[in-house]
């Protein structure tokens, strides 16, 4: 006698052997494409704390005040999707109180614009699309995805060179565990700048060319592990002037000893990168894992009933 099929039976290892072909499809297709530095990015992060800056209109310090950094991120979502990059206009600008009031980034005390081409997978440079400045390392604004417990070179603009960044510790930031990375560039000459001598206190009159110095005692970066979103961050940058050749510091342009992500920007940061690492976690771990077990399960019942269905005669005999 020959089995009758069962329609419930073909069902069911019809939706497993899917749902088994559907898993591998998530795992090695769908999750690695969504791992994607975005195009169409539009944030603003802003840095705050206290320091010294150099007043012009009083050439003097002025201390213990207000320090504040904001730094706008614009995708050029056209030119990213035609060369297949991540494309940022990065627009940064270090105000004082006197003038943030101002709204005006051309009256900052400085206000600097970046291009910034990455590899939207591997994060890495790309030289095209009309890069400024032409920069190296493997992290800038973000850290490539699955971040590592190891060093990463990370890009200073103000040094116009990479820092190594060392893994201090996971660090939780607003509830949400990160890996922190830690570094600091010891001081060294960014530049020149013209000045009246007697700033600096050159014994030369009129203009000079006096020695731009930058140093930073404290990058610290806490960063998202699967996302490489930067949750929180803190810097404590100096910017100085010394006479031609003077090995002592004889203006200083800019110092803090800290100045850090706002509450507000690391709400937004850790929400950002919570978001997008829950999808990266569904696409890549939860629905492979539900969607494996269930589909083995009905495969199996599937081809077990199957096999094990009524024979015809004896379906017809019972009737």
């Amino acid at each position: 006698m020959r089995r009758s099929i069962s329609p419930l039976s073909l069902i069911l290892l019809g939706v497993g052997v899917f749902l088994l072909v559907l898993t591998q499809l998530l795992v090695w297709y769908v999750e690695p494409r969504a791992k994607r530095t975005p195009t169409d990015v539009d944030s603003t992060t802003v840095f705050s704390g206290r320091g010294s800056y150099f007043d012009t209109g009083s050439v003097s310090a002025v201390d213990g005040q207000t320090l504040t950094i904001t730094r706008r991120v614009l995708g050029d979502v056209a030119a990213g999707e035609s060369s297949g990059n991540a494309i940022w206009d990065v627009s940064t600008q270090i105000d004082s109180p006197k003038t943030l009031a101002l709204g005006d980034p051309r009256k900052s005390l400085q206000w600097t614009t970046e291009r910034w081409v990455t590899d939207r997978r591997t994060n890495l440079p790309v030289r095209c699309c009309e890069e400024k400045p032409e920069f190296e390392g493997e992290a800038y604004l973000k850290f490539p995805f699955d971040v590592e417990k190891r060093a990463y070179s990370w890009w200073d603009s103000t040094l116009g060179a990479t820092v190594p960044l060392e893994f201090e510790k996971v660090a939780k930031v607003d509830g949400r565990e990160g890996y922190r990375f830690v570094g600091k560039v010891e001081a060294t000459p960014t530049g020149t700048r013209l000045v009246p001598g007697v700033l600096v206190g050159s014994s030369k009159g009129g203009q000079i060319l006096a020695e731009e110095w930058y140093s930073n005692a404290r990058i610290e970066l806490t960063v998202d592990q699967r996302t490489g979103r930067i949750m929180n961050a803190l810097i404590a940058p100096k910017k100085t002037l010394r006479a031609p050749g003077s090995k002592k510091d004889a203006v200083t342009l800019l110092a803090s000893e800290g100045l850090e992500f706002t509450d507000a920007t690391r709400r937004e940061q850790v929400a950002l990168a919570s978001d997008d690492s829950g999808r990266l976690e569904l696409l890549g771990e939860t629905a492979p894992l539900v969607g494996g077990a269930a589909g083995g399960l009905l495969a199996v019942v599937g081809a077990v009933l199957l096999i094990r269905g009524p024979r015809r005669g004896d379906t017809q005999q019972s009737e």
